[in-house]
C-alpha cells in the first residue's frame, strides 16, 4: 500500500518560487547550505523546515520582505518583518532623510514612490511633470505612472511616448515576471492601453530611453536614476523607491534652473 503525501502550502510555495527563479534543487540547496535530498523532501511535504531554514531559503531565492513573511506563514511561523505606517514616529528619521534628499536634488525633479507608482513624496520641481494634467490625476492619492502615460496627464507632452512609455511598462513587466501579481498585471494592461504603436527605428536605444518632454520654456531631455533601501528590515521601507530625474543636456539643466529661480521669486 502506497501512502501519498499531499504537498503542504509551504511545499507548494517553495517549489513555485524555485521554479519562478529558474533555480535547480541542487543550486538552491548549495545557496541555502543544505542538501538536495532535504530540499526534495521539503518540496514533497515529507519534511517540515525549521524557522531558520525558511529564512535561509527565502534569502537564497531573493524574495522580497513581504514574500518572505508569506513563506514563513505558509510554513506555520509568525512573520518576522514588520510593516510600519510611514507616518509613525519610529520612521520620522527616515521621512526627514527623504525630504533632505528630495530638496537636495533641486532644481531637478525627484519623487518617492511605493509599488505600482503610488506617490509618497516629491520635491517642488515635480511641477514640470504635472503642468497641464487633469485635476483627478494630480489629486492625492497620486499614481505617477498613470500620470506619466495617461492622455490627460503627461503623455501629450512626451515627444517619444511610444518608446518611453514602453520603457516604463516593460520595466513593470520585468517585476511582474519576477513576482507575479494579478493587480500589477491589470495595471500594466491599463497603462499599455494608453500607448500608441511603437515602431523602433535603427537608433532605438532599448532600455536606455530618455524622456523627451515639451514645455513652455523649451524641450527637455531627462534621464532617471532609481534608488531603494537595500538593507531595510521593514516592509514599508523596502518597497520605497526614490526616482531622481537628471538633465541629459545643458539646455534642460538651464531650463530647470530657471524654473527654480522663478519659483523662489515672489510674484509682483
Amino acid at each position: 500500500m502506497t501512502t501519498v503525501v499531499e504537498p503542504s502550502p509551504f511545499a507548494q510555495q517553495l517549489r513555485h518560487w524555485r521554479t519562478q527563479r529558474h533555480v535547480s534543487q541542487l543550486d538552491l540547496a548549495i545557496r541555502a547550505d543544505t542538501s538536495q535530498r532535504y530540499l526534495s523532501f521539503l518540496e514533497q511535504g515529507r519534511s517540515r523546515p525549521g524557522r531558520t531554514m525558511v529564512v535561509r531559503l527565502a534569502e537564497s531565492l531573493e524574495l522580497s520582505l513581504r514574500e518572505r513573511n508569506a513563506l514563513l506563514l505558509a510554513a506555520g511561523y509568525a512573520p518576522i518583518f514588520p510593516e510600519s505606517d510611514l507616518d509613525t514616529p519610529e520612521l520620522g528619521p527616515v521621512r526627514a532623510a527623504l525630504e533632505r534628499i528630495l530638496d537636495g536634488h533641486l532644481p531637478y525633479p525627484a519623487v518617492v514612490t511605493r509599488p505600482h507608482g503610488r506617490l509618497v513624496a516629491a520635491n517642488a520641481a515635480l511641477d514640470i511633470l504635472t503642468d497641464g494634467a487633469a485635476a483627478e490625476l494630480i489629486t492625492p492619492p497620486i499614481n505617477v505612472l498613470r500620470l506619466a502615460l495617461h492622455p490627460d496627464g503627461l503623455a501629450p507632452r512626451v515627444r517619444n511616448l511610444p518608446e518611453w512609455g514602453r520603457h516604463v511598462t516593460e520595466s513593470l513587466r520585468g517585476k511582474a515576471l519576477r513576482s507575479p501579481d494579478t493587480q500589477l498585471d491589470e495595471f500594466i494592461a491599463e497603462l499599455e492601453g494608453y500607448l500608441p504603436e511603437a515602431n523602433p527605428g535603427p537608433d532605438h536605444l532599448g532600455f536606455a530611453v530618455p524622456l523627451r518632454l515639451s514645455s513652455p520654456d523649451g524641450d527637455l531631455r531627462l534621464i532617471t536614476t532609481i534608488t531603494s533601501f537595500a538593507t531595510a528590515v521593514d516592509i514599508t521601507l523596502s518597497e520605497l523607491h526614490l526616482e531622481a530625474f537628471l538633465p541629459a543636456d545643458e539646455q534642460t539643466a538651464e531650463i530647470l534652473r530657471r524654473r527654480a529661480d522663478q519659483r523662489q521669486t515672489p510674484a509682483d
